[in-house]
């Protein structure tokens, strides 16, 4: 099945504004509502998507709900929280990662 032109878009978008690429997913439901894009991304990367104050995601759905409506379609956006267990991993990837830097510079 073919992905709607507005899923990818946003994925284009998110895929542009993140560090980790690898770990987005968008999931499409559709209900008697319209239609609702699930995003899971990288808990790191949740800062770079909602921005300063929300500014960024407002703008990002914007532009896909205006996508949507040229399709005749109602679309909504969710961002899902990320669980404390992707949240603890994420962390201790981070820590791994800036103490090989810190070992580097000491060598």
């Amino acid at each position: 099945m073919e992905k709607p032109v507005y899923q990818e878009v946003l994925e284009k978008i998110l895929v542009s504004l993140v560090n980790n690429p690898q770990d987005i997913k968008v999931q499409r439901i559709i209900d008697e509502m319209g239609v609702l894009l699930k995003i899971k991304l990288h808990p790191q990367d949740m800062g770079l998507i909602i921005g300063r104050n929300g500014e960024r995601i407002k703008a990002i759905k914007a532009i896909i709900k205006a996508i949507g409506t040229k399709n005749h379609a109602r679309v909504n956006i969710k961002i899902e929280e990320p669980t404390p267990l992707d949240k603890a991993v994420a962390q201790r990837s981070g820590t791994l990662k800036s103490e090989d830097i810190i070992k580097e510079l000491k060598e």
